[in-house]
């Protein structure tokens, strides 16, 4: 068995593209529109999986945009998508200066929160060991949910 992809459904396919692409660094690796289902298709993947997800070998995620719109509601039933960063701190100051809000910001150099334009809640892990705590990160409290 081998983890393939994971789908979310999103109601503006190029909002979702500037946060997951343009804010969050995923790449598109390819793109599917089905007219006969009213549906597109894009499928990501993390930098440097990129031709690992082409040779079909990395987990995607997979973003759907249904034509005819939907109400998908806050999104919290559907848990997170986790990405392991180099810098928690460098990857939360980058998020945060593109206009992203940190819900739940590093305190302990290991984990963060922020959603997606969808209220996707994305976590974010430290690669390795805890970085020591740091400002403003240490003393930041928390906003809305995650």
């Amino acid at each position: 068995m081998r983890f393939l992809h994971t789908m979310v459904r999103v109601n503006d396919l190029d909002e979702s593209l500037a946060f997951y692409c343009g804010k969050l660094g995923l790449e598109e690796i390819r793109r599917m529109d089905h007219s006969a289902g009213r549906f597109t298709l894009v499928f990501l993947a993390a930098p440097g999986d990129e031709t690992r997800a082409k040779a079909e070998r990395a987990p995607l995620i997979e973003l759907t945009y249904n034509w005819d719109k939907e109400d998908y509601g806050s999104g919290r039933n559907f848990g997170h998508l986790a990405f392991e960063v180099d810098d928690i701190y460098a990857t939360c100051e980058r998020l945060k200066e593109a206009g992203v809000t940190i819900n739940r910001p590093p305190r302990d150099g290991h984990m963060a929160f922020v959603r997606s334009p969808d209220n996707i809640s994305i976590e974010l892990l430290q690669k390795g060991a805890a970085l020591p705590p740091s400002e403003p990160w240490q003393s930041m409290p928390n906003t809305g949910i995650w």
